[in-house]
């Protein structure tokens, strides 16, 4: 899928590295979310997706959010971005014995289906859309980081 993606990836990609860059998160992840949540964009009516629950390209659910910007502003994406890192410092404070990458797929696991959700290591993603979620992001982010991002 990522692959696939790629293509609808790069139409953000300036605003995907200066956000990256900002608040010191790789864009390669940032990538391989917009291309898990979204498809790159391909997935949104009017920038709406998951029962207009999820908004924009980082799908921000507006039942815990206030959505901001445009559907694939970098305002938008910066707000994603603020929401995985506070999922980062969430799974950090729950899991400190957690290895960083162990942390991280943690984090990205809680982006999908809350902190709450994640539970213990092996079962990382047993709660998360397509019971995958950490893995495939990881998995996508890795084909970025060798495209550029």
């Amino acid at each position: 899928m990522a692959a696939t993606d790629l293509g609808k990836i790069n139409k953000y990609k300036a605003k995907i590295m200066a956000v990256g860059k900002k608040l010191c998160v790789e864009p390669a992840l940032l990538g391989a979310i917009i291309s898990r949540e979204t498809r790159g964009g391909s997935a949104l009516k009017n920038g709406w997706g998951d029962g207009r629950n999820g908004f924009g390209l980082m799908q921000v659910d507006k039942r815990y959010h206030k959505v901001i910007g445009d559907w694939n502003s970098q305002e938008h994406i910066t707000q994603g971005t603020e929401i995985l890192v506070s999922m980062v410092k969430a799974i950090k404070k729950k899991f400190p014995k957690w290895s960083v990458e162990q942390q991280l797929k943690g984090a990205i696991a809680a982006y999908n289906a809350g902190p709450g959700n994640v539970r213990s290591y092996k079962e990382v993603d047993s709660r998360t859309t397509g019971k995958d979620y950490s893995s495939d992001v990881v998995a996508r982010a890795q084909y970025y980081r060798e495209k550029g991002y």
